[in-house]
C-alpha cells in the first residue's frame, strides 16, 4: 500500500481539495483507495457528505467511551474509494498523546490491519505540525505539498521540511517530498512569474501536473461530491486526473513500462502483447480494440510472437471492420528542455492516457500517433502540465475555459 500525506500548514492551498479528488481520481483508475481525514476541522468528510460520527479518534483515543477497530469507522464513498471521517475531536488527540510513549507510532500501529486492503491511502492532514501531522508523516512514503503561487505558500513548504528531517534524523524514517502547484491562474503574469520561482527553487521535488483554478472543484465541494462525479468534463477533474496518472506511471517498473506497447497506441483497451492468449482473444472480441489497420497487423504480429499463432480469421475479420474508419495520425510538437509532453483531446475525453504521452526526438521536438476516428477532433498539448494550442495549425476556437482548443479533421479514405 502506497501512503502519501497531503500536507501544508498555510490554508487555502488547495490541500483538501487535493486528498478528495486525487483519491477519486486514483479510484477511477481502478485502484483501491483510502482516505484519512485527520484535520480536526474535517473539510474532507464535509466535503463529501459524510457523517464524522465515527473516526480515527475512536481507534487511537484511550478516553473514548466508544472504543472502535479501524474496520468500524471505513465509510464508503464511490466505487473503490473509501474514507475514515474526522470530526472535532480528533483534534483532542494532539493533547492526549502529548506524554505518550511511542506517541510518533500511534497511527501506523491504528493502520496495520489495512495494509493489504488498498493500494493506496491519503492522509489529510491537520493545518498544523503537530503530533497528527507527524504520526502521518511517520506513516507515510510520500508527502505532497500543494502549493499556490504566491510566496507564503512557500514558506510553510520550508516549515514543512524542516519538521520531514527531524523525522529523518529522529525517528530513522525518510519521506519523499513532492511539490504539486494548484489553484493556478493562466489569466495572470504574476502567477507565471511565481510558477518560474518554485521551479527554479525546487525543481527536484515538483511533480509535473499542475492544478488550475476551476470553479467547478468549489461548486463540487458544495454539493459534497467529487469533481470527476461533479463535472467529470470540468478542467479541474481533467488535472486531477492527469496527477493519478502521473503518481501511477512512477508506481510502474522500467521493465512494465516497456512492455506496454508504446508504440502500438490504442483509442479503446490497453492489452500488452506478452499477455494475449486464448482467453485474451476472446475478450478482444468482447471488448473491441480501436486501432489502425497498420497497427492491427503490427498487433498481431506480435500476438504471434508471444504465443505461436496469430489471431484467429473471425478476430482478423472483426479487427478489419472496427478499423476501416480509423486513420493513423502523427501529432508533433517542439518544446525545448520540456519533460513531459502530452496530446489529449475530444477523441479520448481530454483524459492523459499513456498512448498519448509524445516521445522526444531530436532538437526538442516531441511526436506520437495516434489512431483517430473520420471526423472533427478537438485537442491541446500538455507541456509540463501547461496546457497550449498548437502554434501549427491554423483552425482553432476558443472554449469555456478562456483558451484556445486546435481542429483538426480526420478522413480514413486519405
Amino acid at each position: 500500500m502506497k501512503i502519501i500525506s497531503i500536507a501544508n500548514q498555510k490554508g487555502g492551498c488547495g490541500k483538501t481539495t487535493t486528498a478528495i479528488n486525487l483519491a477519486a481520481a486514483l479510484s477511477i483508475n481502478k485502484k483501491r483507495v483510502l482516505l484519512l481525514d485527520l484535520d480536526p476541522q474535517a473539510h474532507a468528510s464535509l466535503g463529501l457528505n459524510v457523517d464524522g460520527q465515527d473516526t480515527i479518534y475512536n481507534v487511537i483515543s484511550k478516553l473514548t467511551p466508544r472504543k472502535l477497530k479501524i474496520g468500524d469507522v471505513i465509510k464508503r464513498v464511490e466505487n473503490s474509494f473509501d474514507i475514515i471521517p474526522s470530526n472535532v475531536l480528533v483534534g483532542t488527540l494532539e493533547q492526549e498523546l502529548a506524554d505518550e510513549i511511542g506517541r510518533e507510532l500511534k497511527l501506523s500501529k491504528a493502520m496495520e490491519p489495512l495494509s493489504q486492503e488498498y493500494d493506496y491511502l491519503l492522509i489529510d492532514c491537520p493545518p498544523s505540525l503537530g503530533i497528527l501531522t507527524v504520526n502521518a508523516l511517520r506513516l507515510s512514503d510520500e508527502v505532497i505539498m500543494p502549493v499556490e503561487t504566491s510566496r507564503f505558500s512557500m514558506q510553510g513548504v520550508d516549515h514543512l521540511s524542516e519538521v520531514i528531517n527531524l523525522i529523518k534524523e529522529r525517528l530513522n524514517h525518510e519521506v519523499r517530498s513532492r511539490i504539486l502547484i494548484t489553484m493556478f491562474d493562466s489569466r495572470l503574469r504574476h502567477s507565471f512569474a511565481m510558477l518560474a520561482t518554485i521551479k527554479a527553487r525546487y525543481k527536484e521535488i515538483l511533480l509535473d501536473t499542475i492544478i488550475h483554478t476551476n470553479v467547478k472543484l468549489k461548486e463540487s465541494a458544495v454539493m459534497g461530491q467529487t469533481v470527476s462525479l461533479y463535472d467529470k468534463y470540468c478542467r479541474g477533474a481533467k488535472d486531477y486526473y492527469t496527477l493519478a496518472k502521473e503518481l501511477i506511471f512512477e508506481e510502474i517498473s522500467i521493465s512494465e513500462r516497456g512492455s506496454l506497447v508504446s508504440d502500438i497506441p490504442y483509442a479503446r483497451g490497453s492489452y500488452i502483447a506478452s499477455e494475449i492468449s486464448d482467453n485474451q482473444e476472446r475478450l478482444l472480441e468482447e471488448e473491441t480494440v480501436l486501432a489502425s489497420p497498420s497497427e492491427s497487423k503490427a498487433l498481431e504480429t506480435a500476438a504471434s510472437a508471444q504465443t505461436g499463432h496469430p489471431f484467429s480469421s473471425k478476430m482478423q475479420q472483426l479487427v478489419k471492420e472496427e478499423t476501416k474508419d480509423f486513420c493513423l495520425t502523427k501529432f508533433t510538437f517542439k518544446a525545448l528542455g520540456a519533460k513531459s509532453v502530452y496530446v489529449t483531446g475530444s477523441f479520448n475525453d481530454w483524459s492523459l492516457e499513456d498512448q498519448c504521452r509524445m516521445r522526444e526526438t531530436s532538437g526538442g521536438q516531441w511526436e506520437v500517433n495516434i489512431s483517430l476516428k473520420s471526423g472533427l477532433h478537438k485537442y491541446q498539448f500538455i507541456v509540463d502540465g501547461v496546457w497550449k494550442e498548437d502554434p501549427n495549425n491554423i483552425r482553432k476556437e476558443r472554449n469555456t475555459f478562456g483558451d484556445i482548443n486546435s481542429l483538426i479533421e480526420v478522413n480514413a479514405d486519405g
